[in-house]
């Protein structure tokens, strides 16, 4: 039996995402951002760009349901690092999922699809997210909700390509030629981004800094 998709208030006043408006084309990177780096610019940059967005939203999550919390640094010191690399008016860095109640990326994205019905989302992540896509809670709703933009990450190409849910989602591919319609396509749609490859990842750095944990 199909897992229900796990549900909060849509219309609590509590949640203040953005603001946005009908017809604006809006990019959706969610993430625990522990710690961010020039990695998450780098994909956030390239989304912005390729797909002719209007904003992009670094959703600051509480915790990866798929990982432990334990070495997760405050709400705040990862929300600050966020604004340091997120530069420029289109880029906005918000922590509204803390109010939903929700760890779960389907959800957030419910939440987003009916609060704002005029507004065309995209979902964007690291191809290393891509590859083990198939493991996230209600991945397929999640690629019925938004279309999904993948950007390129150093040594994950031919991983993420490979995966499961890349596979099984390949006839919805588009090309990156036409990356800049994605967002006004009908979800299940993706399209593969290339870009400029930064060696940084928040693993390698908290490995560095001796905190292992996500």
């Amino acid at each position: 039996m199909a897992r229900k998709i796990p549900q909060t208030d849509f219309g609590a006043i509590a949640v203040r995402p953005p603001h946005a408006v009908a017809g604006q084309r809006i990019g959706v990177m969610g993430g625990s951002f522990n710690p961010a780096h020039d990695g998450h610019r780098v994909v956030a940059e390239t989304a912005l760009k390729k797909l002719g967005l209007d904003q992009v939203w670094w959703v600051v999550t509480p915790g990866n349901p798929l990982k432990s919390t334990g070495g997760l640094a405050p709400l705040d010191e990862r929300m600050a690092q966020c604004r340091r690399l997120a530069r420029g008016r289109q880029m906005k860095v918000t922590s509204f999922e803390t109010a939903l109640g929700t760890p779960y990326t389907a959800a957030t994205l419910g939440f987003l699809r009916r609060r704002f019905a005029g507004v065309r989302f995209v979902w964007i992540m690291g191809a290393d997210n891509l590859a083990t896509f198939h493991r996230w809670q209600h991945w397929r709703d999640i690629a019925e909700t938004m279309p999904i933009a993948v950007v390129d990450r150093p040594g994950w190409r031919l991983k993420s390509l490979s995966g499961e849910a890349a596979q099984l989602l390949a006839g919805r591919r588009i090309d990156e030629a036409d990356a800049v319609s994605l967002a006004t396509r009908q979800p299940p749609a993706w399209v593969f981004l290339t870009s400029r490859l930064s060696p940084l990842s928040s693993t390698a750095l908290r490995s560095a800094a001796g905190r292992d944990q996500p």
